[in-house]
Parts: structure tokens; sequence; C-alpha cells
């Protein structure tokens, strides 16, 4: 327990950290949004090709990432069936299936590096390549459905997915790996000082991303996303794993993946496709806040 609460302390910290600073205006509003566009577009992408390039994955890599897939297939479809059931608002359901499905890409990251070291980071590379997908393309079709509120294009909702620059990165990562050529000409130690800065930035700005003003709001919606992400996807996570025969190192790294908090990014989408931003917000927030305790008793229990 205190080798996993070692690693995982300082990154709640570095968020914790983030939160404050940005509540005492340090050092100002603009800085956030242009920090969040370096980390995407330029600090985690290095970061994924120079892990994925040289990395020996194992053959389980691709299992758990189905794994992972079908996990969030599984959640999707029982929340359809829920709706119904708690008769949920439209807008409102689609929120909590975001905060159902989706995955902290920074906190996953920083938390496999921590736990699992290079071959981890590798490993959560991979679910990041197939989940982010998959998950926005059911998070965007179900705002579509649910909601009146805007017409999606759908063209530009798919090329967008296809120029994220964190899958862009995983797939280049993936490709110098399998061709055998890894980093050439040097670029190895260029990427490994830009990757250096990566995960301490992106822990900040998802506490600074943090509104802790919304907790209050709509607290059945919170507490169902929340149940579904922390506790019954990693579960779902857990018993595809085994189907699959997936076990040891890897195993916890797909444990690990199924327990994050949802990402701060869903709340944008909410806002812009029509969805309950508030809830959404109050969802981020509260899971992130309740992973300080689920993601080192779920890893604990797991190591046991």
């Amino acid at each position: 327990m205190t080798d996993i609460v070692s690693a995982l302390g300082p990154i709640f910290i570095l968020i914790l950290f983030g939160y404050g600073l940005k509540q005492w205006s340090f050092p100002g509003e603009s800085f956030w949004p242009l920090a969040a566009r370096l980390v995407y577009f330029i600090l985690f992408p290095a970061l994924l090709v120079n892990t994925l390039a040289a990395a020996d994955l194992p053959q389980s890599a691709w299992p758990v990432a189905l794994s992972a897939a079908l996990a969030v297939m599984s959640i999707s479809v029982l929340l359809v069936l829920l709706k119904r059931v708690l008769r949920l608002e439209n807008r409102a359901f689609t929120s909590v299936l975001q905060g159902s499905i989706r995955h902290n890409t920074y906190v996953g990251l920083a938390a496999a590096a921590g736990l699992y070291g290079q071959t981890g980071l590798a490993l959560m590379a991979v679910l990041l390549a197939v989940i982010v997908p998959l998950v926005n393309v059911i998070c965007v079709t179900a705002l579509n459905y649910y909601t009146s509120h805007s017409q999606v294009d759908w063209r530009k909702t798919l090329r967008s997915i296809a120029a994220n620059p964190l899958i862009l990165a995983c797939l280049v990562g993936i490709l110098l790996n399998g061709s055998g050529l890894g980093l050439p000409l040097g670029t190895g130690e260029i990427l490994s000082l830009l990757s250096r800065a990566a995960l301490p930035l992106g822990l900040l700005i998802v506490g600074a991303d943090l509104n802790l003003g919304q907790l209050g709001t709509s607290t059945p919606g919170l507490l169902l996303a929340s149940a579904l992400k922390l506790a019954l996807y990693p579960l779902f996570v857990g018993l595809w794993c085994w189907s699959f025969g997936v076990e040891g190192q890897t195993l916890g790294v797909a444990m690990l993946f199924g327990a994050l908090p949802t990402a701060t990014s869903a709340y944008v989408l909410a806002l812009e496709l029509g969805g309950d931003a508030p809830l959404m917000a109050a969802i981020i927030t509260g899971q992130t806040a309740a992973a300080v305790i689920t993601m080192p008793l779920l890893l604990f229990w797991l190591s046991g």
C-alpha cells in the first residue's frame, strides 16, 4: 500500500497545486489555455512517440485494449437501459454517459509511469490509442441523438478524431516500434527532453480545470456516473481481461486505466453539443476528488 500511495500521492498533490494556482490567478488567466495547447499538441505527443517507439510491448497489449473497448461498450449499453428505468433527462443522460466512459489521459499516463515505469507508460498509450476514438464516437453520437440543440457535422467530427495529436502520436510510435527503426538521427534525446515537461504540466492543468463550486449540483447524476466509472467500469475491464487470460503487471495497468476519473475535455463537448454542462463540471470535479481514495484502494486490492 505504501508503494501505491507513494506513486499516486505526488500526482494528486500536483493536481491540487494546479487548482490552487488557478484560484490565486497565478501566473494569469491567459496562461492555462495556452499551456493546455502546448501540452496537447507538443509535449504529450512527444512523450507518447518517445515511449512507444522503443517500448518492448507484451503480446497481451492488444487483448488489454480489446478488454477496455468491450468495457466501454458494456457500460454504454447498460446506461441506455438504465435511462428508462431511472427516467434520466436527455441532457443529463449525455453527461452521465461521458462521465462513465471517458478517461483522464494526463492522470493515466502519470500514474502508469509512477507505478509501472516505461512498460506501464507504453501500455497506457496503447490503451489510449484504441479507446479515445471509440469513446469520442459514442459520446458525440449520444449528444447528437439525445439533444436537439445542434446538428453535428460528422465529417468534421471524424476528421477531428483522425487528427487528434495524441492518437497520431500513438500510431507513429507504434509504427516506429513495429518497423524496428526506433528514433533515428538523435530525435530520441529531443523527444525525451520535451517529455519531461509533459506530465507535471499536464497534471497542473487538470487541477486548474476543476470547479469545486459545481459539486453541490445534480448529486444523483454525479453519484451514478462516479459509481459506474470508478467502480463498475474497472470491474468490467478486469472481467474481460480475465476472460482473455491477461495477468500480472499488464492486468495492473488495465485496472489502473479502468479506475481513472473522467476527462476534463468532456465539459467542452457538453458545452458545444448541448449537454448538461453544469452536471458535467460536477462529475469531473467529484470523480477527480474521489479517485484520490478509489484508485489506491483498487490497486491495493489487486496487489493483495
